[in-house]
Formats: C-alpha cells, structure tokens, sequence
C-alpha cells in the first residue's frame, strides 16, 4: 500500500509552490531543488491552506501561487528540467595538443639556437687561432728584419 502523499509548501516571496509528495527529498525533487530547502526553513509541510486540496489531487505536481506578483493567480508550475552535469572545467585536448606543440616548437627553437652558437664558437676559435699564427707571422718577420737592418746599418758604420 503506498504512502498517503504529504503536502509541502515554500515561497520565494513573490510566489508559493505546493506539492503532495511522499517525502521532503520527493517534493525537493519536484521544486528542482538540488539542496535540502527544509533544512534551512524555506520549505515546510502543511495540512491546510489555499493550494493544500489542489496539490493532493495531483500528487508530484507544483502548484504554483501569486502572492506580490500575479496576486492570487494559481497554476501548475511546470516541471523542472533536470540538471545538466557541469561541463568539465579542466583545459580541452585542444588546449593541451597547443601546449604540447608550443613546447616542442621552443625545444626545437633551443636547440638551433644552442648550434648556431656553437658554430659561432668553432669561427670565432678559428679566427683566434688565425690571428696569433698571423701576429706570430709578423713578429717573426719583424725580428728578421731588424736583424737585417741593424747588419745593413753596422756595415754602413764600418765604411
């Protein structure tokens, strides 16, 4: 035998919603609501009133009251839609594909970079090792030819 249907009431100020359901979590269920409202006392149970008889002849339907907007209008509410799941918040494939594709493009960069350098390194000894064979070259020719001179010079002091 099922349960004779209680009625539930909470308003939001403007308006009253009534509903006959078996149990609070039931009549939560029908107002859409995804937190318990009787905890906090926004939703009660009632067993007489206005909208009491129009909601048990109607079980699991809302009734829904004008009481500062629409004053005194009646009609079943409609049903809530069900809650959709919440989008993932984490980042998309896409995002994450872009990321890893960013981050080989900087190795790759990294890594031309680090052999351009080292190529610029190889010229640079090279150049360095050209300039002391040529100032060593130089040195060597100038020795020779103040040795020459200073002979030429001593045979000239001689005559």
């Amino acid at each position: 035998m099922a349960r004779k249907p209680k009625v539930f009431v909470w308003s939001d100020g403007f308006h009253a919603w009534t509903v006959a359901a078996s149990s609070r979590a039931k009549a939560a269920e029908a107002w859409g609501f995804e937190r318990d409202p009787f905890l906090g006392g926004a939703a009660r149970e009632i067993t007489h009133g206005e909208d009491y008889a129009a909601a048990l002849a109607d079980p699991g339907v809302s009734i829904k009251r004008g009481l500062a907007v629409d004053i005194g209008q009646v009609e079943r509410a409609p049903r809530p839609k069900p809650v959709k799941p919440e989008a993932p918040t984490g980042p998309s494939q896409a995002d994450r594909d872009r990321v890893a594709t960013l981050v080989d493009e900087l190795a790759a960069l990294e890594k031309t970079q680090a052999e351009s350098a080292a190529d610029l390194d190889r010229r640079r000894a090279a150049l360095d090792r050209e300039a002391a064979d040529l100032h060593q070259m130089h040195a060597k020719a100038l020795a020779a030819l103040k040795t020459r001179l200073k002979a030429a010079q001593d045979r000239l002091a001689q005559a």
